[in-house]
């Protein structure tokens, strides 16, 4: 039996919207990484980008379990030396970077390659309710 890989050209990309109102930051970030890979897809390629294109809604009302929200730290380095930076979760959400954190955790799912990269500028997150895309017509997911 041979091994069909459909064309770039073949390869049908939809829209959809994820409100992200008191959900949980680990089970709606996977659900997101796994749309954007196009694991949900028949046509799923691991070395193409079939996925799709995910709006997320309302980021900034979304929740973290237990108290990882007041005690875990996401880090950064400057480059220059003794130059790492730490920031907390409320922190992030209270000073309105709330679309930071979900990018970061979708970043870590992906692949750490140019094909990663390519998938995660398919993410579009907003902290309100309003999007720019709704002449895309993209369809609403519940998760």
């Amino acid at each position: 039996m041979k091994t069909i890989r459909p064309k770039v050209s073949e390869i049908q990309k939809k829209w959809y919207v994820i409100n992200a109102k008191d959900k949980v930051l680990g089970r709606i970030t996977s659900k997101i990484a796994a749309l954007l890979q196009g694991k949900h897809k028949t046509t799923f390629t691991p070395n193409q980008d079939c996925g799709d294109f995910i709006i997320v809604i309302n980021s900034d009302q979304i929740k973290l379990t237990g108290s990882k929200q007041y005690k875990k730290e996401l880090y950064r380095h400057t480059g220059f030396t003794g130059g790492i930076k730490s920031v907390t979760y409320d922190r992030l959400l209270t000073s309105g970077k709330s679309d930071y954190i979900i990018k970061h955790a979708v970043k870590g799912m992906l692949k750490h390659s140019s094909l990663g990269y390519k998938q995660l500028d398919h993410l579009k997150i907003y902290r309100g309710e309003q999007h720019l895309h709704s002449a895309q017509k993209p369809e609403e997911i519940k998760i």
